[in-house]
């Protein structure tokens, strides 16, 4: 298992950006592929962004594809999650989590994906 803990949230008012950052202990970071995802109020968990084990592949959603960057650092064992260009409809809690061993890849599934962090709460005012 890998442990996982968010930070970099908070409130920013649209057009601005924020840097999303999720440390990561337990397994050996390099060998891990990561994601990020995440959840508006009164709405279903969603796939924000992946990265492959040494960032040489990096995917995302549609709706954040040119304002958001995933990037990962394996010595630090950290990924992070730029976003800019921000809109109200990005407000969210975000989640990084660790891509399952032996599971689909590439994959926008949740259940492809076995370790969780806390998230970071992500507020974009209009």
């Amino acid at each position: 298992q890998v442990q996982l803990v968010e930070s970099g949230g908070g409130l920013v008012q649209a057009g601005g950006s924020l840097r999303l950052s999720c440390a990561a202990s337990g397994r050996t970071f390099s060998n891990v592929r990561m994601g990020w995802f995440r959840q508006a109020p009164g709405k279903e968990r969603e796939f924000v962004a992946s990265i492959s084990r040494y960032g040489g592949s990096t995917h995302y959603a549609d709706s954040v594809k040119g304002r958001f960057t995933i990037s990962r650092d394996n010595v630090k064992n950290t990924v992070w999650l730029q976003l800019t260009d921000l809109k109200p409809e990005d407000t969210a809690v975000y989640y990084c989590a660790a891509h399952s061993t032996g599971a689909n890849w590439p994959t926008r599934r949740l259940t492809d994906f076995g370790s969780w962090g806390q998230g970071t709460q992500v507020t974009v005012s209009s």
